[in-house]
């Protein structure tokens, strides 16, 4: 296979056979029968409930599928206790494609503190439960006893982000590939719709699960080819680690799973070396020994091209839930009803944050004319469209069609950021095109306001004025989120972010542009507590700059470890991986893992909280900083404890120097729609 290809041999919908689209994807053999089939090809199973609309993963593959011509149903939140829900369908003649949903299984059921969350915004009346932990693994497994021989795929976040042996935070253990613990054949990672189309025609051909190695962003279990040279970044005493290049076909060794397990630099090495090879442009296969078999990634997929994307977006979605529903309300679809996503990726490679490694960091954009089609879905067919699109954006706000300058520079860069710890020079960050369709849209017949939701990436904001005074003019509501996620410039770098410098170019320039065009409007950061790299010292800074600034925060966002991202390599191991890692000669970071220490970097983004008061009080003397108790302006917090409750405390809102009062949410985790 050609490692080097940086552009489809095939456009996505090049074998498309359409057929006339189902109301819905079917979830009941009554539906099937309206249908007239006496079979699906395909089934998928889901955590979520089954939303048409293509914010949800199912969908837009389901959707896809069926504009190639199968006929595919939909098997949601299947009650998992035995394996008859998981014959609701019937047997499918292709394949059963298997996905947790939007969210990790883990992330969307447990908080940063390991508790259990009652609530799921993915779920009819947001009910929590309605999905087993993991339940990727689980599914699977029910999807072999109802139909043992039917090939099994996995797709969706929560099987990409744990593609390779991966540090799981809730058991405080290494578990192996989900692939090896759900027992499929196939694992899709990343932005899947290529690869599911080829293996959807190809094992409809007739071929095997096991010959389809050959596809790009897909994961199973063979041997090394004969033919093929191993890169051994599985030795932890070179400093090599596997980066060498050389001609003809090479594969790349990870330290194996029982390496990983047991050796915390073997394991930031994988992480490492995985990140590295992450670009599509240059990136090669990698391998991992699981016992006694193989686990082979091969490259990631070729990003989408904007006729591609319009034709995924362009499908014949319902832009519903499913009526089987009736009046239930699902909160994540409320949430995104009437906003539109633009583009897909993320070049800014922040290490708490999933998106890279899941969406890449080429981004793929829409046309305008693809979505000024959709806002125009939104206002004929949505039910309580009132005018206002609730957001337009992606991942990020603002980085619609921005790219590396030369395309041969970036299919040959290695990079994790183009913006850290600078903006590249070969990045173009023109807001133009951003600009001009915000304009478009506005213009567009029946729509009131659009807003921006999504979060701006302000280091590119400052690098063009105009786009700032577009923003503020037209597309703000009282309030902008923003994430500079800390102060200090210690954490900052374990998290690739910027300076808080350039946070405070940005609100100057937020401020100048708002009062220019009349409004009262505020910046809402967002901070990380507990993120690796950071000190006590770290967020009593923090703490203080807020107090400085007249902020606080009613709620707050310690560091989770989600799977597969360079900060929980961080956290797990101690060691840095955003530097070479070798026996002797790695970087080491301190990880926040006590309980008692995760709580304090918490209330000191609360110090304004009289709950907080006696721990901070005790850190604070610890830390030889009693001269910040007292009641003066530059001290944190009093020398008494207040009354009041932490409650109570929180409907007490700041005064900011015009008299005004701001109240702000943090959070540091970020989540692929």
């Amino acid at each position: 296979m050609d490692t080097q290809i940086i552009a489809a041999e095939k456009p996505l919908m090049a074998q498309a056979r359409p057929r006339k689209p189902a109301p819905f994807l079917p979830m009941s053999r009554a539906e099937m029968d309206t249908l007239g089939w006496d079979a699906c090809d395909i089934v998928l199973v889901t955590g979520d409930a089954y939303v048409d609309h293509p914010s949800f993963g199912m969908a837009i593959i389901g959707r896809l599928l069926e504009a190639q011509g199968f006929r595919v149903g939909i098997i949601a939140q299947p009650d998992w206790h035995s394996a008859e829900p998981f014959r609701a369908l019937g047997k499918p003649k292709v394949f059963f494609g298997v996905t947790g949903g939007n969210m990790d299984s883990m992330v969307n059921r447990y908080t940063a503190d390991r508790r259990l969350r009652h609530d799921d915004a993915y779920t009819a009346g947001g009910e929590g439960g309605k999905r087993p932990d993991r339940c990727t693994i689980v599914y699977a497994q029910r999807c072999r006893e109802a139909f043992k021989d039917v090939p099994i795929v996995l797709g969706g976040i929560e099987a990409s982000l744990r593609r390779i042996a991966h540090y799981d935070y809730w058991s405080d253990k290494v578990r192996r590939s989900v692939l090896a613990d759900a027992k499929a054949d196939l694992l899709l990672y990343g932005n899947a719709e290529r690869a599911v189309v080829e293996v959807a025609q190809r094992l409809a051909a007739g071929e095997a699960p096991r010959e389809l190695d050959d596809i790009r962003g897909v994961a199973l279990f063979r041997r090394v080819p004969e033919d093929y040279a191993e890169l051994h970044a599985d030795d932890l005493d070179s400093a090599d680690e596997g980066a060498t290049r050389q001609k003809g076909a090479t594969v790349i060794r990870l330290p194996a799973l029982e390496q990983v397990e047991q050796d915390k630099e073997a394991y930031a090495r994988a992480s490492r070396v995985l990140h590295r090879e992450s670009n599509p442009g240059n990136a090669r296969p990698l391998v991992q020994r699981h016992g006694d078999r193989d686990l082979w990634l091969n490259p990631p997929p070729i990003p989408l091209t904007s006729d591609e994307m319009d034709a995924v977006y362009d499908l014949p979605y319902a832009r519903a839930p499913h009526p089987s529903y009736g009046e239930a309300k699902i909160p994540a679809w409320d949430m995104i009803k009437f906003s539109v996503t633009i583009m897909r990726g993320c070049f800014g490679g922040c290490t708490f944050c999933s998106i890279t490694e899941h969406e890449g960091r080429i981004i793929q954009n829409r046309s305008e004319g693809s979505i000024l089609r959709e806002i125009e879905k939104i206002r004929d067919k949505t039910p309580g469209f009132t005018g206002v699109i609730s957001d337009i954006g992606g991942p990020t706000a603002n980085m619609y069609r921005m790219a590396c300058k030369d395309p041969k520079v970036e299919a040959a860069c290695r990079r994790p950021s183009c913006v850290f710890p600078e903006i590249c020079p070969n990045l173009n960050t023109s807001h133009d095109d951003l600009i001009r369709l915000y304009r478009k849209v506005r213009e567009t017949k029946g729509i009131k306001k659009v807003m921006v939701a999504s979060g701006v990436r302000y280091d590119l904001a400052v690098e063009s004025p105009e786009y700032i005074k577009e923003l503020v003019t037209h597309h703000v509501g009282g309030y902008l989120k923003i994430a500079p996620e800390h102060t200090e410039r210690g954490p900052l770098d374990k998290m690739m972010k910027p300076g808080i410098g350039a946070y405070d170019k940005f609100k100057r320039m937020f401020d100048a542009a708002a009062e220019q065009a009349g409004k009262k409007y505020y910046l809402i950061p967002y901070f990380i507590a507990a993120h690796p790299g950071t000190t006590d010292e770290d967020m009593m800074n923090l703490a203080l700059w807020l107090k400085k600034n007249r902020y606080r925060a009613d709620q707050v966002q310690t560091f989770l470890p989600s799977p597969m991202a360079t900060a929980t390599a961080m956290y797990h191991t101690g060691v840095n991986p955003l530097r070479g890692v070798r026996h002797g000669g790695s970087d080491k970071v301190e990880a926040i893992k006590g309980l008692r220490q995760r709580r304090l970097h918490k209330a000191f983004l609360r110090y304004h909280d009289p709950d907080n008061w006696p721990v901070l009080r005790e850190a604070l003397i610890e830390m030889g900083r009693r001269d910040l108790i007292g009641s003066q302006p530059h001290q944190l917090v009093p020398a008494h404890q207040p009354p009041g409750t932490g409650k109570a405390a929180g409907t007490r809102r700041p005064v900011r120097p015009g008299g005004k009062t701001q109240r702000f949410t943090t959070k540091g985790l970020r989540v692929m729609k």
